[in-house]
């Protein structure tokens, strides 16, 4: 049977999972058992398996995260207070459909922004739309977006977001601008979608932030009261990682230049001060090099002073 035109109907229709299931299927002698209806199970995993895929991409590529993190490498093994049955239960993505938020404070360098982003790549892969943005920057484009007049397009846009995460909010004070920004974006998303926000102030300083009370009630309002919490502490992770970097470069021998090594060892594989402090009877039991090993070269003893060679070449190839 030709298989050339299927694949080509396949393709002609954009069944490209089907066309590779359907080559794949072909070349097993197994697979001609199955039956038709097994044939078309496997074919529409295959067409099912792919498109996954490609969305996938195509959301982590969208949502622009920081770091490429996921759930499954997170270490809880670290000293940083974070709630292991908590995050568990959040990689699940039941608090993105309830339209529930998060919230992410602690010092610098205890991994919030490194969280915030696994949640979102496992958001792709739930199939959420996600965007990552870091709040001074969003400001900044927001501004240039009223300036230009994609501000409304802007919001709209983020309001559409499944799940927004905005990173490093703080420390500095929010101008009259800014706040109205965010009063708006975190209006459209009450009750309709989901937030995560890092930053390194407490939820109780945030007013503090925000500078005028009326509109800071109204966005903590919004924000707070069906949000999850992780207040992290401990030390910085990344001066532990530099420190035990640091700690095992110590134990490593320092690399020798080619010029620090002498020409008895870089021919023989043994230093000359090693063959100095062992006796003239024990020359014969030095092994031969890998050198003189196969090419009809074998060593000879001859006396030399100390710190030189003693090992001298004779070609016993026949000429």
């Amino acid at each position: 049977m030709l298989t050339h035109p299927t694949l080509d109907l396949l393709h002609s229709l954009g069944l490209h999972g089907m066309a590779k299931g359907f080559k794949d299927l072909d070349a097993q002698s197994e697979a001609r058992s199955l039956e038709h209806a097994e044939w078309l199970a496997l074919l529409l995993e295959h067409e099912k398996t792919l498109r996954q895929q490609k969305r996938f991409e195509s959301r982590a590529r969208a949502a622009k995260l920081r770091h490429a993190a996921c759930v499954e490498d997170v270490d809880y093994r670290a000293i940083r207070g974070l709630d292991r049955a908590l995050f568990l239960k959040l990689a699940a993505g039941d608090w993105i459909r309830a339209r529930h938020n998060l919230l992410v404070t602690g010092p610098t360098g205890v991994g919030k922004s490194w969280l915030a982003c696994a949640l979102g790549n496992k958001a792709c892969r739930d199939d959420f739309s996600v965007a990552y943005h870091r709040v001074p920057r969003l400001f900044a484009a927001l501004a240039l977006g009223r300036a230009d007049g994609r501000y409304t397009r802007m919001l709209r846009a983020i309001a559409r977001l499944d799940l927004l995460i905005l990173d490093d909010w703080g420390p500095e004070p929010l101008d009259a601008d800014q706040r109205r920004d965010l009063l708006e974006i975190v209006e459209d998303r009450y009750e309709a979608r989901s937030i995560i926000v890092t930053s390194q102030l407490p939820v109780d300083r945030w007013y503090e932030i925000i500078g005028n009370p009326t509109i800071a009630d109204a966005i903590l309002d919004r924000l707070v009261h069906n949000a999850y919490r992780f207040e992290l502490k401990g030390e910085s992770l990344r001066k532990q990682k530099q420190s035990a970097q640091d700690n095992r470069s110590l134990d490593l021998p320092s690399p020798r230049r080619h010029h620090e090594i002498d020409p008895c060892e870089r021919r023989h594989g043994w230093p000359a001060s090693d063959r100095n402090t062992r006796p003239a009877s024990n020359w014969n039991a030095w092994p031969a090099s890998s050198e003189s090993a196969g090419c009809g070269i074998e060593p000879r003893k001859v006396r030399y002073r100390r710190g030189t060679c003693r090992h001298r070449f004779v070609n016993l190839t026949p000429q």
